[in-house]
Order: structure tokens, then C-alpha cells, then sequence
């Protein structure tokens, strides 16, 4: 049986039989993925946690659970304590790039050692921001690489991870701190993770401003960066550019121009 079907009819059953007709939300612990793997006949997968990544950052929650979702909604898992978990129903907003917006040329001053040894998009993604700079032009401040895959625990959410987080200075002395979060191809941003950010700020580094930015590969070498906010309707996108990597050389004075119109519009 493959991986992602098993795991569909494990949430499946998990939902099933929490679920309460009207309810807004139905919680459950680890312990639950694997009383239902008994009571499915299915080998309990080796990293649980893997089964609640699949679903936050790579599918979309089984259809079974989805059709409980009226128009404008969908069912996420937000984290609800250690080894807790709450589905829960929530306004539907995708975070993906805009595919009208025209990326920026940016010389690439990846050194072709790290391009060539890089182990995986999303790491390949980070080596890239951070030897463009591209935080720093995507924020006009300036920006610090502070640390990387932070793993943490946070009250009333329990473990949660951030890809990288950088600090940074602007020309008025504000201190912020940035948490990334990077996705390739076959990845997506979700709300729950930016959620995670704001909390990690809050708790570990609450004198600074936080902004939570989201770093996505797209096809061509695109990479799409996002700054969120959030208010009483949830987390949202407040910025969005694209930026392309390219040789010095395809900078053209045509590009140049353009660019400088921009500053006077």
C-alpha cells in the first residue's frame, strides 16, 4: 500500500470517529495514529510525525474530511500541545505565488561550489537566499543569519520548527527577527506554519519585530518571497516579489531602466 494512502485512511478514521455533526474542530493525540493502525490492520508508520507533516506541507486533507468543509472553508492541523493535535476548520487561503507577478534579475553570487553540492531544494533554497542577500533587498533591512532549523517547544502548541531565522537592523536602529520558512517544487507554505512563527517570536525573542517571511521555489529558478501579517482573521500575505538568479551579464541596461522607473512610480 503506498505511503500517502495509508496515511489518508489513517486521518480518515482518526476523523471519523472523533468527528461530532456541526463541530468546528476534532482533536487527537499520537497515541491515536497508532490505536488506528490496529484497528485498520496497518503497519504503524515509523515516524508519526511524518504522517501530520504530509498533510500540513505537502497534500491537502483526504477528501472524506474536506466535503465536511462548507464553501470558502477547509480543515487544517494545528498543533494543540505535545503530541496533540486539533483539526480545525478555518477560512480557506491559499498561500501560493502569484503567477502574474514578473520576477526581478538579481546577479547570482551563489558560489558554484554550493550550487553543485546542494543536498535538497529547500536547503539549496536557504544557501541561496542567504548568499544573495535576498532578505535584505526583499526588506530593505539589514539581515543576519541567526540560526538554522530551529527546533523549539512553545507553550500550548508543544515542538515546532522553523527553517532558519535571521535578525536584522534598519537605518532607524529597529531590531527585527525574520523566521524562514523554504519550500521547493512539490512543497507548499500553510498557514499553520506562519502561525508557529508568529509563537516562536513571541516566546523566544519578544523585544524584536517579528515578520515572518516564506521563501518558494518555482519552476524556471523563480524563487517567490512573502512577508505575512495576521489580524483577526488570520494570517495573510502583506508582500509578494519574485526574483530570478541570474549571471551578471543577463542584467541588461533594458532591465536597469525599467527598474529605475519603478522608483518613480
Amino acid at each position: 500500500m503506498k505511503r500517502k494512502n495509508r496515511y489518508e485512511r489513517i486521518l480518515e478514521e482518526i476523523f471519523r470517529s472523533k468527528y461530532r455533526r456541526g463541530a468546528r474542530a476534532v482533536e487527537f493525540e499520537r497515541e491515536d495514529m497508532v490505536r488506528f493502525c490496529g484497528k485498520l490492520g496497518l503497519p504503524v508508520p515509523k515516524n508519526l510525525g511524518d504522517l501530520i507533516y504530509s498533510f500540513r506541507h505537502r497534500a491537502s486533507l483526504p477528501r472524506a474530511i474536506q466535503s465536511m468543509a462548507g464553501p470558502g472553508q477547509t480543515w487544517i492541523i494545528r498543533p494543540a500541545g505535545r503530541a496533540k493535535y486539533r483539526m480545525e476548520l478555518v477560512t480557506d487561503k491559499p498561500l501560493l505565488p502569484n503567477p502574474g507577478l514578473m520576477p526581478t534579475k538579481i546577479p547570482d553570487s551563489t558560489p558554484g561550489v554550493v550550487a553543485k553540492y546542494g543536498f535538497s531544494d529547500e536547503q539549496a533554497l536557504l544557501a541561496k537566499l542567504r548568499y544573495n542577500r535576498l532578505l535584505d533587498i526583499f526588506t530593505g533591512v539589514t539581515c543576519y543569519s541567526l540560526q538554522n532549523h530551529l527546533r523549539t517547544t512553545v507553550p500550548d502548541l508543544g515542538q515546532i520548527e522553523t527553517d532558519e531565522i535571521y535578525v536584522g537592523l534598519d537605518k532607524r536602529g529597529v531590531q527585527y527577527v525574520f523566521p524562514i520558512q523554504a519550500k521547493g517544487l512539490r512543497e507548499k507554505l500553510g498557514v499553520v506554519q506562519i502561525e508557529q512563527d508568529f509563537a516562536v517570536c513571541s516566546h523566544k525573542l519578544p523585544n524584536l519585530v517579528c515578520r515572518p517571511i516564506g521563501a518558494q521555489l518555482m519552476r524556471d529558478d523563480v524563487i517567490a518571497l512573502f512577508e505575512f501579517g495576521r489580524d483577526k482573521d488570520g494570517v495573510g500575505i502583506l508582500t509578494e516579489k519574485h526574483y530570478s538568479l541570474v549571471p551578471p551579464d543577463e542584467v541588461t541596461e533594458a532591465d536597469l531602466q525599467a527598474y529605475r522607473k519603478q522608483l518613480s512610480k
